[in-house]
């Protein structure tokens, strides 16, 4: 019988185009037979072409009867029988072209991809590693009792839940919680199944079977919440409540008053609901032809049509609106230490790591142009570090060597991490901290234009759900201007909070990793971020996104409002011209044949005007002229690399603070240099090269008129710096009563420029594309 069902299943893409075909085949024999003079094989050929739609029209009624639905099919179904009975045989070879077309496009709009989750069954471990006697041996999963001693290498999945019992255990939880940061877990603290094994061979005891542990539990929870998203009814059937009985009573009534049953199945005919068979699909299909275009494929009319009229977006936090890796973010050193110097041997050490962290400050590095030196007598020990001995030093970096021991210096590092909800990573020369290099997951560019374009788009209610801390899930929540954050969620946590945001309201959730899975098939529309190859979420998922940018939801919400506006605009005029040909076919003014013909027009005109859903909604384009883009990516880059330079106001300020000595002259000659060589250029090339560039792509120069006034304040404490300067240096130093001035100046303008660089980033950067779309 499986195979039955699935040969049955691979069949049935293949009978709607099959039954076009053939009713097409049938209307032209029987037109060519017609024009040969032969009357009865033409009606012999329109009738074979009517039955040839009854057949599989009754089975569509009546499977949609057990469902407890009641389309407007019923009636294609009467006005076929009916031109059989009343003997009008070219207008029911007319109606099943009608009717098995609508069905065809129908079909293919909303037939779903399945939601299997192979990638999640693929990725769970089959096997475990028990340790018994000093034997370790190999079993299937399923043998794996409560207490067993495990082994688990690296690399390997943890098989089941348990507790850590011999060293420390270092994880990559990012499959549970999204978070790419790796985690250590000390002798004794629990382990769930489904992490990875990123340091060294470890021993857990087993707390739970592989039924009970938490990997089996989320593949149980994706399959139950995909058994929730049912696909959507068909926008025809809305309409069968009142249309259905509306044409059979004026059917019933024209064959009464009239005692015609011809004008029965004329009103019959022209009722066909093929305006909302063909309307619906058209406009859809067209909708997930364009969203295509802009990197996002929707698997099902129902989900475009779902998107949109969603009022709720819940999204994951890391690799969502955050980038997904870590960055440098700052580099903290001892008195008398250079923070590029000190990056560079930190880096030198961690060449030949695999740690998360390691390779971002190697990124770092390579990205400022520094050359590493190799080390050598390389020594990992997981869950403390990398130590290696570089150019005759022996360098550690990792984990503080003694935490009881915090120095000034060493506390405002911790203080600042833990303000920026910053991972640290320490930097010891001879078991000596020197420097401490601060990384954090950072926000995506596009991210806060995006969240006020979703909200444009219709989403009033914006949530964040991410397995991180509170902490910096409030500081991302603020930034974006969010309305509710849940954070430390597990993949259960975070598919009730789902179905509660569904409960109320359309629901979107976006996210990207394994973890996420059970909470996109949870919500009315999931969405994958399908860039980085997370194969169970895209499966689990509606829409996939196969760029790395979020900004690409906006482009489909507006996509899916525009298809939908186009869809009920189409059926709307179809019906009305349906209903005003019915009423005339009632008063015997319109035979069945015409019907059928007057018919095929108004459904040509709905096909016209739906196809216009492929252009997409003309209001919510924007032309970006290519050199308009060519100075957007030429602005970013110099954004990257003037960024790494605004330190040195803070520096220069800070060493200001500490006594305004020659050190502290030399320090403000390098901020004037700077200012005036790079950055002040910088804002002028932008404010007379790019500003008026994107005044007609944005409507007017008023878009950039709050920048402008930015520059403007750039340049005003750009100059009043370099008058101090000019001023200290006529005095051989810096005088008492220019610090605060001074100080007031370089923290300010430090300030400005960043907010400044976001803000460009943000609003105008993000206009263009930063990598092609497939």
């Amino acid at each position: 019988m499986d195979a039955q069902t699935q040969w049955v299943s691979r069949l049935r893409p293949l009978i709607e185009p099959a039954l076009v075909v053939l009713t097409v085949v049938a209307l032209a024999a029987g037109g060519i037979a017609w024009l040969a003079g032969w009357r009865s094989a033409a009606d012999l050929c329109w009738i074979a072409g009517t039955v040839l739609a009854v057949v599989p029209a009754v089975v569509w009624v009546v499977a949609a009867l057990r469902r407890g639905r009641v389309g407007v099919d019923v009636i294609a179904v009467l006005s076929l029988v009916g031109t059989l009975l009343v003997h009008e045989y070219l207008a029911g070879a007319l109606v099943a072209v009608m009717l098995a077309g609508g069905r065809a496009l129908d079909a293919a709009a909303t037939r779903r991809a399945s939601h299997d989750l192979r990638a999640l069954l693929e990725r769970a471990p089959r096997f475990a590693r028990r340790r018994t006697d000093g034997q370790v041996s190999v079993i299937p999963l399923d043998e794996v009792a409560a207490d067993d001693v495990l082994v688990v290498g690296p690399g390997e999945v943890v098989p089941v839940d348990g507790r850590v019992l011999d060293v420390v255990a270092v994880l990559d939880e990012s499959a549970l919680t999204g978070e790419p940061l790796q985690v250590e877990h000390a002798v004794g603290e629990p382990v769930r199944s489904g992490v990875v094994n990123a340091g060294g061979a470890f021993e857990l005891r087993a707390t739970a079977t592989a039924e009970d542990s938490t990997y089996a539990g989320i593949v149980r929870l994706a399959r139950q919440a995909g058994a929730e998203s049912a696909p959507l009814v068909r926008l025809a059937d809305r309409y069968a409540a009142w249309f259905l009985p509306l044409t059979l009573v004026l059917a019933g009534a024209a064959w009464l008053v009239s005692g015609s049953a011809v004008r029965a199945v004329a009103v019959l005919v022209v009722a066909t609901p093929c305006p909302l068979l063909l309307a619906a699909p058209v406009a859809i299909v067209s909708g997930l032809s364009r969203a295509s275009r802009s990197g996002v494929i929707i698997r099902s009319g129902g989900a475009l049509e779902n998107l949109g009229h969603a009022t709720t977006l819940v999204m994951d936090k890391t690799g969502t609106v955050t980038m997904g890796r870590p960055v440098v973010v700052d580099v903290a050193v001892a008195p008398g230490r250079e923070p590029t110097e000190l990056l560079r041997q930190a880096a030198s050490v961690d060449q030949f790591s695999p740690h998360v962290l390691a390779e971002a400050i190697v990124t770092e590095a390579r990205k400022r142009g520094q050359s590493l030196s190799l080390p050598s007598d390389v020594l990992e020990e997981p869950g403390r570090g990398v130590t290696a001995t570089v150019e005759g030093q022996r360098i550690s970096v990792g984990k503080l060597p003694d935490r009881n021991a915090v120095s000034g210096w060493q506390r405002g590092a911790l203080n600042r991490a833990g303000l920026d909800g910053a991972a640290i990573s320490w930097v010891s020369i001879a078991g000596e901290p020197v420097g401490a290099v601060l990384l954090r997951d950072p926000l995506r560019r596009d991210a806060p234009r995006t969240m006020r374009r979703l909200r444009a788009a219709g989403l009033n209610r914006l949530v964040m759900l991410t397995g991180d801390r509170a902490e910096p899930a409030r500081e991302v929540a603020t930034v974006l201007g969010l309305d509710e954050v849940y954070a430390e969620q597990s993949p259960a946590d975070k598919v009730a909070a789902v179905r509660g945001e569904r409960e109320r309201a359309v629901t979107v959730m976006v996210g990207d990793g394994i973890n996420d899975a059970p909470a996109l098939a949870a919500a009315t529309v999931g969405v994958a971020m399908g860039a980085r190859g997370a194969t169970a979420s895209s499966e689990a998922a509606d829409v996939v996104l196969t760029t790395d940018r979020v900004d690409r939801l906006a482009d489909a919400m507006d996509v899916a409002r525009w298809s939908r506006r186009i869809a009920v605009q189409s059926a709307v005029v179809g019906m009305s011209l349906s209903l005003l040909a019915m009423v005339v076919a009632a008063f015997g003014w319109l035979p069945p044949a015409a019907g059928a013909l007057l018919q095929e027009g108004i459904d040509v005109a709905v096909i016209l005007n739906a196809l216009r859903a492929l252009r997409g909604n003309p209001d919510s384009a924007m032309d970006l002229p290519p050199e308009t883009e060519q100075l957007l990516h030429r602005f970013a880059a110099e954004h990257d690399e003037l960024r790494e330079t605004l330190p040195l106001l803070r520096d220069a300020a800070d060493r200001l603070a500490e006594a305004p000595d020659a050190a502290a002259l030399d320090s403000l000659r390098a901020v004037h240099r700077l200012l005036t060589d790079r950055i002040l250029p910088h804002e002028f090339a932008e404010e007379n090269e790019l500003y008026p560039a994107l005044a007609r792509p944005l409507g007017s120069g008023e878009a950039t008129a709050t920048m402008s006034r930015t520059h403007a304040e750039i340049k005003r404490l750009a100059d009043r710096i370099g008058t101090h300067v000019r001023l200290a240096e006529s005095a051989g130093a810096v005088e008492p009563d220019q610090v605060d001035d001074l100080l007031a100046c370089l923290y300010g303008l430090y300030a400005l420029l960043r907010l400044h660089f976001v803000q460009e980033e943000e609003n105008y950067f993000t206009l263009t594309e930063d990598e092609p779309t497939p």
